[in-house]
């Protein structure tokens, strides 16, 4: 009988046990999304990010991506983020989507500029770039020319 009473006691420290572990990283992360000043943007392309990533700046979270849909006449992504309302950005920021790592999540890093105009809310970042395919690159690599070197032609001896 000791023994049944011994496991639960065991159990129930266990569930304690994970259930602080689950706060604690819960507490100390930034999955949170962030509540502030809604600001949109336009890319060829959005592949890697989806609703709920980061918007950074120098690294530092200050947004969280709400929703990305298609515009139907320019085909284009319209990106709506959602930036704490500390931070104010200037007009001419380039939001750039970027990679964590080599093969890690993605996320928007916005670059404030030196306007003295400010985004308002509602408003849009005009200058953007879309994120980079590692599949490209490495198409773009395989199928180059090695060297940028140029074939030689016919009749001709190649370089020595």
């Amino acid at each position: 009988m000791t023994g049944n009473v011994i496991e639960t006691v065991m159990g129930g420290v266990v569930l304690v046990v994970a259930a602080l572990f689950l706060f604690f990283a819960y507490s100390t992360s930034q999955v949170r999304a962030v509540q502030g000043y809604p600001v949109t943007a336009q890319f060829d392309s959005v592949t890697g990010v989806r609703d709920g990533s980061d918007v950074r700046i120098a690294g530092v979270k200050v947004g969280s991506i709400v929703s990305e849909t298609l515009d139907p006449k320019t085909f284009l992504a319209d990106v709506r983020l959602s930036i704490d309302p500390a931070y104010k950005l200037p007009d001419d920021t380039v939001a750039k989507i970027v990679s964590a790592g080599l093969l890690g999540d993605k996320f928007i890093a916005l670059e404030p500029g030196g306007s003295e105009q400010t985004i308002p809310p509602g408003g849009r970042i005009k200058i953007t770039q879309s994120s980079v395919s590692l599949e490209d690159l490495i198409g773009q690599m395989m199928f180059s020319p090695s060297g940028g070197q140029k074939k030689p032609e016919e009749g001709e001896s190649p370089p020595k």
